[in-house]
């Protein structure tokens, strides 16, 4: 018989399934997630890109004059396929918060057992093993490209040499943990440095100390890391083209 089985049991002698929810405690976690656009989500499951921070609540109810324990365990079932089988991590509290960067699907399990004099509840194997995984992370494989052309001119299109996507959204970079582009001269000097693929305001705007730099060839250098362990590093050709409008197709943003 399983735990959920054996409520159900303990409820029909108390009266009704009712009379058993209002009297003893019960869980429903659930979490609210950060994505990397800023956006946040409300749930039970979530797909995006790394890093995705999200915030883990047991709901517990009708949890008052029991003595409560959690446990939250997490598990990592990896692109290939391949599950680990024992928690890379496990918290303690009510309620937790972990970052997530790892590629794969992450299951989470909140193990909860309540007890009160010798009445005990528990939430634990047995039950998730037939209620299935509550919660799961899903992290995408890593993506990174940068363009070999940008329009610094101010008119909202192209005015930030940054990874291909970025400010368009869903096609940009994916599960990114640790990027660094550079902008050098023809002469090898730097002109400019910044540490975020993911903000669409983040990247060379085509100026040096404040002031535009000449129409011409730059050239960028980035190192980056993915949440699947892949290294990126790139080293491209930048044209800086202020004449360029959106429609005119002579030369496009590649």
């Amino acid at each position: 018989m399983t735990l959920r089985q054996i409520f159900f049991t303990v409820a029909l002698l108390f009266g009704t399934l009712a009379t058993f929810a209002d009297n003893y405690p019960t869980i429903s976690p659930t979490f609210t997630a950060k994505k990397t656009d800023g956006t946040e989500e409300s749930g039970t499951s979530i797909s995006g890109s790394a890093p995705i921070t999200a915030q883990f609540f047991a709901n517990a109810s009708n949890a008052e004059g029991w003595t409560a324990y959690y446990e939250w365990r997490f598990t990592l079932q990896h692109l290939n396929g391949q599950e680990d089988d024992t928690p890379y991590l496990i918290r303690y509290e009510e309620d937790t918060e972990v970052t997530f960067k790892a590629a794969g699907l992450h299951k989470i399990v909140c193990y909860a057992t309540f007890s009160r004099g010798d009445e005990k509840i528990s939430y634990t194997e047995e039950y998730w093993a037939d209620e299935g995984v509550p919660l799961t992370v899903s992290i995408s494989e890593s993506r990174l490209e940068m363009p070999n052309a940008f329009s610094p001119n101010d008119d909202g299109i192209n005015d930030y040499y940054q990874a291909k996507g970025t400010y368009e959204g869903g096609n940009g970079p994916q599960s990114i943990v640790e990027f660094e582009g550079i902008i050098l001269n023809r002469w090898g000097k730097r002109l400019y440095t910044w540490t975020d693929c993911y903000n669409h305001k983040a990247g060379w705007d085509g100026k040096y100390n404040g002031h535009p730099v000449k129409e011409g060839v730059y050239f960028c250098v980035v190192r980056a890391k993915g949440a699947d362990g892949r290294d990126f590093n790139i080293r491209t050709a930048v044209n800086l083209l202020r004449g360029y409008t959106e429609g005119n197709d002579s030369t496009p943003m590649e």
